[in-house]
């Protein structure tokens, strides 16, 4: 399918907050097949992980392949493997305190700042199942392992596995609005202001491992990562470790209530994103202004200002001299410029230095004659370069 027959969502006139959630274990406190799915079939919850894992390890298996594999082949003779089967066991995982009422007062705590908040889910856990969860609703984009399924609705085969690694590539799809799993756009080019949602506006909300390479990735580009833990055990060794590791910047229970430490946490990192943002867009309408100034002035005066800032910036003698024959082929300056460059002669060390040599002399020379009524600093750059006429 050409790239442009895909839907994208395009970059809307306020800023964008993306807050992106792993599933099991940061919006549930369990995963969600332990929830009534592994015990229909017959499991004890800890021996069905460790057969999955098992099988995993036996056969060089990705975890989450091995895991679907065997629901399938564990529901054969105890329940039909469908897709309304999997989200009516979604429809039983229970859900942290406040999850419920968490994304509706979390978007509309953006929109009093005029910022755009959404919701997306990136989990190693079952699409189906979180479809059949109370808050599937509640998210631009559910991206999660999933099902093919056959013509009697029946689950065949893996349609899609997220596991550690490849999650990252679901937040450059949020990155440039590009959110179909099959648009080959993810890896197009976009120019920095057409970015739907930059990495500095991503919150990655998350409980272990498996979010960690999410968690360096909006770290790195300026967003933010939250890790969170149970709030009735209080076993924080998880979190601990990733923010010794860095790996995340905050964490806090998972308790999504209003006034919660998680409330007030993300609350605060929107006030700031939505400021940050404000000055994102000064700076960058002042860009477009000066570089509409650039397209409208006068280019020779141009180069000019690009010549005077070089040499200002000079740190090496070879540098000095290949500016110097540009600055030589320039016609004439102002008495403005004049002034910055004689300072320059004065303060930048590699340019003192050299001043005598035949080039650099030449060029402070011919200012220096251009301008008969010299400066403090123009007659102290003459001693430099005319040591004789001062015996």
């Amino acid at each position: 399918m050409p790239t442009n027959e895909y839907e994208r969502k395009p970059k809307p006139d306020r800023p964008v907050i993306a807050v992106c959630y792993d599933f099991d274990k940061t919006l549930t406190p369990t995963d969600m097949q332990a929830q009534g799915y592994i015990q229909a079939v017959g499991y004890d919850v800890p021996d069905f992980w460790l057969e999955s894992n098992r099988l995993a390890e036996k056969n060089d298996m990705d975890q989450n392949l091995a895991y679907m594999y065997k629901m399938i082949r564990e529901a054969e003779g105890n329940l039909i493997f469908t897709r309304d089967t999997l989200e009516e066991y979604g429809s039983r995982v229970t859900l942290y305190p406040g999850v419920k009422e968490w994304f509706a007062r979390i978007r509309e705590y953006g929109e009093t700042l005029g910022v755009i908040v959404e919701h997306y889910i990136i989990s190693s856990g079952l699409k189906e199942m979180i479809d059949g969860t109370s808050v599937a609703g509640e998210f631009e984009r559910i991206y999660a392992s999933s099902f093919y399924y056959n013509e009697r609705g029946v689950a065949q085969w893996p349609a899609q596995v997220v596991n550690y690694t490849n999650k990252t590539q679901f937040l450059f799809r949020i990155e440039k609005g590009v959110l179909d799993v099959n648009d080959p756009g993810v890896n197009e080019y976009f120019p920095p202001e057409d970015i739907r949602v930059p990495f500095r506006n991503m919150i990655y909300i998350g409980d272990s491992d498996t979010d960690i390479p999410c968690m360096k990735l909006v770290n790195a580009n300026g967003g933010h990562s939250i890790g969170v833990y149970d709030a009735e055990t209080r076993e924080k060794t998880k979190v601990y470790q990733m923010m010794r590791d860095g790996r995340i910047g905050y964490f806090a229970p998972a308790d999504y209530r209003e006034g919660s430490e998680l409330d007030t946490l993300v609350k605060t990192i929107v006030d700031r994103t939505a400021a940050n943002e404000r000055l994102v867009d000064i700076s960058f309408r002042c860009r477009e202004e000066t570089a509409r100034a650039d397209m409208d002035g006068d280019s020779e005066k141009r180069r000019q200002s690009e010549l005077i800032l070089s040499l200002k910036n000079s740190k090496s003698f070879a540098s000095t001299h290949m500016l110097m024959k540009e600055l030589r082929q320039i016609g004439s300056w102002s008495r403005e410029d004049a002034e910055q460059l004689f300072h320059i002669a004065l303060t930048n060390g590699q340019v003192r230095y050299i001043l005598t040599d035949p080039d650099v002399s030449s060029f402070y020379e011919s200012l220096l004659s251009d301008f008969g009524r010299r400066s403090e600093k123009a007659r102290a750059v003459e001693k430099l370069i005319r040591p004789e006429k001062q015996k």
